[in-house]
């Protein structure tokens, strides 16, 4: 289970609207939340359009096992920087939060061979989240198989397998 730390970045899901704030669930031992001026440019007239069901990239402002987890879509310069609600025709799953470490490492070598196979759009959630899409529903899944994958495979092994893709 995913112990929410100040300042991850995480894919939370949108469980319920509460007067201002949005319930996020985020795989933690309870929700988050997320209030609707916690976006780029939101105001009390301009809100967000933010749908239960939707996926939201932000990072936790609060984080502490006295209060209720808190999350923000917008950096502390009022900037997105990336952050907000997550496409709907992607594809969400799952990995041990190992994985997720290693795949945000810099110089990740996993990303950068992937990304000669297809163009894809990914983000990756510190809570063991991963969203991925591509052009095709089909590339979307062999890539999700591929990151899958990885957590057993060595570099070795994986270059092999992106090599029988890539045709070499």
């Amino acid at each position: 289970q995913y112990v929410p730390v100040k300042g991850d970045h995480v894919i939370g899901i949108v469980t319920a609207k509460a007067g201002d704030v949005f319930k996020l669930d985020v795989g933690g031992s309870e929700p988050a939340a997320l209030s609707y001026l916690a976006f780029e440019g939101a105001t009390k007239r301009n809100r967000p359009n933010v749908q239960v069901g939707d996926l939201i990239y932000g990072q936790f402002l609060v984080a502490n096992k006295d209060m209720e987890p808190e999350m923000v879509c917008i950096d502390s310069s009022g900037k997105s920087s990336g952050m907000g609600i997550i496409g709907q025709d992607g594809f969400l799953f799952k990995v041990s939060l190992g994985l997720i470490r290693k795949l945000l490492a810099p110089k990740c070598e996993i990303i950068q061979e992937l990304s000669q196979l297809y163009p894809f759009e990914l983000v990756l959630g510190m809570n063991g989240r991963i969203w991925v899409k591509a052009k095709t529903v089909q590339q979307t899944l062999i890539i999700v198989n591929i990151l899958e994958a990885c957590e057993y495979m060595t570099a070795e092994q994986r270059r092999q397998a992106l090599a029988k893709f890539l045709g070499k």
